[in-house]
């Protein structure tokens, strides 16, 4: 997944509830589903920065540690720059990008 590319806001905005509840019909269940949109974003967030920064896993110390802490801080400040889990979630529940099912009582009886 390319977070890099997403066009969610950096920054926090106002949005109406009733607008994005629209779609589910209930908001504890519109703000289940972004939740879970958002862990599942954040956990792949972690895994490929774990990935990046294991390159930099050198038992040694050496002179050198300096250098390489650069090119760790770089990587880390790349996706400190990148908007929140959350809110690339919520962009995403907006655009109607995020695909879900709920498991309501009207459709087990179906």
């Amino acid at each position: 997944m390319d977070f890099k590319k997403s066009k969610a806001p950096k920054n926090t905005i106002t949005r109406d509830i009733n607008q994005m509840t629209e779609k589910v019909g209930n908001v504890y269940e519109t703000v289940a589903i972004i939740s879970k949109r958002a862990n599942q974003i954040s956990n792949a967030m972690k895994r490929e920065l774990d990935a990046k920064l294991a390159d930099f896993g050198n038992p040694q110390d050496s002179l050198d540690d300096s250098f390489e802490n650069r090119e760790q801080i770089e990587i880390s400040r790349q996706y400190e720059r990148l908007p929140k889990a959350t809110l690339m979630a919520t962009q995403e529940f907006v655009d109607n990008q995020l695909i879900y099912r709920t498991g309501s009582k009207d459709d087990a009886l179906k």
